[in-house]
């Protein structure tokens, strides 16, 4: 595993957030900042750091609610916008200002806030199998295991129980696949068990959510124009379908990449080569134009 060092910061609201910094070079690249899905967290970038980290800074927080970051008093606090002001807080206290914002599902609905809001701080954009619209089977996926409790004497446990839920997700998962998976989502806790590593209390925002309402992102796309950004895809997505992410690409024109990672459903975990090729030439597009 690529080297990184432990940060912290406070929130707008007090609490002690973590941040994983994995070293780049000195050549003035911009930072990837690296935001996960509702129930992931840093150690989900680490494929992606041990292909980048050396070349490239990468930033990766936990979100308030998971791993090493303090869980919120208001659960109702676990929401998109409440994140995005704890990333800003990160931004000003690293002096940040510039940065490639690589968001899986949460992350990449954070990323879209980030463009809507201040698109200069944009040096390049991923989204991974997220847009503005939000298939509904997905979202009845995510509400049916958000916030359900586990508990797994072993990490093979815990590794199968991921395979059961989740092998119409991966279909060509092995063991060590899954193992490392749930050495990313999981924890050893004090009573030695195997437990989910975020506050179950994250799901009460997506319960309450209401399919129907909310706030249209469409427009949202249109900040992308003339940023270099890479749209992932899971060919067995639930969560984002082939019509959204066709009509995010023509939203956000010439500047958008649309790649669809083959025999995997949400989300593509950046370590796939489709994956992984698509990304270099985001870099490359970075860093060249």
């Amino acid at each position: 595993m690529s080297a990184f060092k432990d940060g912290y910061w406070w929130s707008p609201d007090g609490l002690r957030l973590h941040y994983r910094d994995y070293d780049g070079g000195s050549d003035g690249r911009p930072p990837l900042l690296c935001l996960p899905g509702l129930t992931r967290n840093a150690r989900d970038f680490e494929p992606l750091a041990a292909r980048l980290a050396g070349q490239w800074r990468l930033i990766c927080p936990d979100m308030r609610g998971r791993a090493e970051s303090a869980y919120a008093k208001d659960a109702m606090s676990y929401v998109p916008l409440t994140y995005l002001q704890d990333i800003s807080r990160l931004l000003t206290d690293l002096a940040v200002t510039r940065f490639v914002a690589i968001g899986t599902s949460l992350g990449g609905v954070i990323t879209m806030l980030i463009a809507a809001t201040h698109r200069e701080w944009l040096a390049g954009a991923l989204l991974n199998d997220v847009g503005p619209a939000l298939a509904p089977a997905g979202l009845e996926r995510i509400r049916s295991y958000v916030g359900v409790s586990q508990s797994h004497p072993t990490w093979v446990h815990a590794a199968r129980a991921l395979a059961e839920a989740n092998g119409d997700v991966y279909p060509d998962y092995g063991l060590e696949q899954w193992l490392a998976m749930a050495k990313r989502l999981y924890r050893l806790n004090g009573a030695g068990r195997i437990v989910l590593d975020y506050d179950m209390r994250v799901a009460e925002p997506i319960r309450a959510m209401d399919s129907e309402a909310g706030v249209d992102m469409w427009p949202v796309m249109s900040a992308f124009r003339d940023i270099p950004t890479l749209l992932l895809r899971g060919e067995r997505s639930d969560l984002l379908d082939a019509a959204s992410a066709d009509r995010m690409v023509a939203a956000i024109g010439d500047s958008a990449e649309m790649v669809t990672v083959p025999r995997v459903g949400h989300a593509p975990v950046l370590d796939e080569p489709e994956a992984l090729a698509g990304i270099d030439r985001l870099l490359n597009r970075v860093l060249h134009g």
